[in-house]
């Protein structure tokens, strides 16, 4: 929008204070902040929804992989034959043996519910989830027939173990006896202790070697599942089609979508409600630019009749209060996004300062799954917000502009 010198500076002193308008310079700061709170609050929400949808589809596909085949009766014997078919399929990128059992583990007359995870050593050490999550001891020190395994940060802190201590993990397929079966009760060394971040996996994982699960577990040669990941997730029931028809009558492919739907559905509809009741602090900021803009227009009717009367158009005018309302609602949305930005940098500090102070636990990782408070701004979203809020500071100045054009100084300096 084009502005001659005079509708600049008109517009620059309708932006400042004059004298007798303190009231009006207040309402159209409440309207700065306004849209401030409402951009920032916009930007906060949203980029902590998408960071706790980030976190959770990296930590769970990252540890269950974007599909897994799970066989029939719970084992796969011809596992080696279903990862050379899912390998030949094009657009799987990997495929890895696993065995998964909901066991119960026991240390120093403490009994927790655990779920033992067996893997191939060198897969679990190539697992991008799990490098750089060890907080004490090695995963190197997992081999098979070792007798060592790595637990959560977690599961230790609930079994009171560390590095070094000896658990016991309880199976219920032991030796039958006539008085029925006897669960089998084996001993492993805790070599390394883990912090995934998600406080399910955190709580009940027990890593080992894949021999020794199947040895635990009484399974052969056979195992639980096939992990696999593809070049891209949200493609993934495309990608693996041809291989659910080879593998259907072995086992039953389910892709991360399926195994996690009520999850992210969830996380999605909560994003959409939030967004659509943030944006209603816009709204309110909105409706006060509109006030100010009334109320300055009211203030100003005598100088808007001078201006006519001094050859200003209806034009001019009405350019003149939409830049002023505009540029109210412009600095509020860079107001806005500056502390949004601010506030994300400063997230967990922020967290902790107000746990603090209130002596609230605001983020209990057993119900918000994640240990700590994620952030991933969208610069898309941010855009939108940014634009939403200048389209309706803009509107906002429609009716007050024409209001002021269609001033008529006739009737105005009548009396003057």
């Amino acid at each position: 929008m084009l502005l001659s010198r005079y509708e600049r500076m008109i517009a620059r002193r309708y932006l400042l204070p004059g004298k007798g308008e303190a009231f009006i310079f207040l309402v159209a700061g409440i309207s700065l902040a306004a849209v401030m709170l409402g951009v920032a609050a916009l930007v906060i929400v949203m980029s902590v929804m998408n960071g706790f949808r980030a976190e959770l589809f990296d930590k769970i596909v990252g540890l269950n992989g974007h599909a897994v085949i799970q066989g029939y009766g719970g084992q796969l014997t011809d596992w080696r034959e279903i990862i050379r078919e899912a390998r030949a399929t094009p657009g799987v990128t990997e495929a890895t043996p696993l065995i998964e059992q909901p066991l119960m583990s026991s240390f120093n007359g403490r009994v927790e519910a655990v779920l033992v995870r067996g893997m191939r050593v060198q897969d679990i050490r190539a697992n991008p989830t799990l490098k750089g999550k060890v907080l004490s001891g090695t995963l190197g020190a997992l081999t098979p027939g070792s007798g060592r395994v790595a637990i959560g940060s977690r599961l230790a802190e609930a079994l009171g173990a560390q590095v070094g201590s000896e658990i016991s993990l309880i199976s219920p397929q032991g030796q039958t006896t006539p008085f029925g079966t006897v669960p089998r009760i084996v001993s492993y060394t805790v070599g390394a202790i883990f912090e995934i971040g998600v406080y399910d996996y955190d709580k009940a994982y027990v890593l080992m070697p894949m021999e020794d699960a199947q040895t635990l577990l009484l399974m052969g040669d056979s195992v639980g599942m096939v992990e696999l990941n593809t070049v891209d997730a949200d493609r993934v029931g495309t990608i693996l089609a041809p291989l659910a028809a080879k593998v259907g009558t072995r086992g039953l492919l389910s892709d991360w979508r399926q195994m996690n739907a009520q999850l992210f559905e969830a996380l999605e509809v909560e994003r959409i409600a939030m967004f659509t009741v943030l944006s209603i602090i816009i709204l309110v900021a909105v409706f006060n630019i509109l006030s100010s803009l009334i109320m300055l227009v009211r203030a100003k009717t005598r100088d808007i009749a001078i201006l006519r009367t001094m050859g200003a158009t209806r034009g001019g005018l009405i350019r003149i209060f939409m830049v002023v309302g505009t540029t109210i609602g412009a600095l509020g949305m860079i107001a806005g996004l500056a502390l949004g930005f601010v506030f994300l940098f400063y997230r967990q500090s922020v967290v902790n300062f107000i746990q603090l102070v209130t002596g609230q636990n605001l983020w209990d990782p057993s119900i918000r799954y994640l240990t700590e408070l994620p952030s991933k701004p969208n610069p898309v979203e941010i855009t939108v917000i940014a634009l939403m809020a200048l389209i309706f500071s803009f509107l906002a100045t429609l009716y007050p502009a024409f209001k002021a054009a269609n001033t008529d100084p006739v009737q105005v300096l009548r009396y003057e």
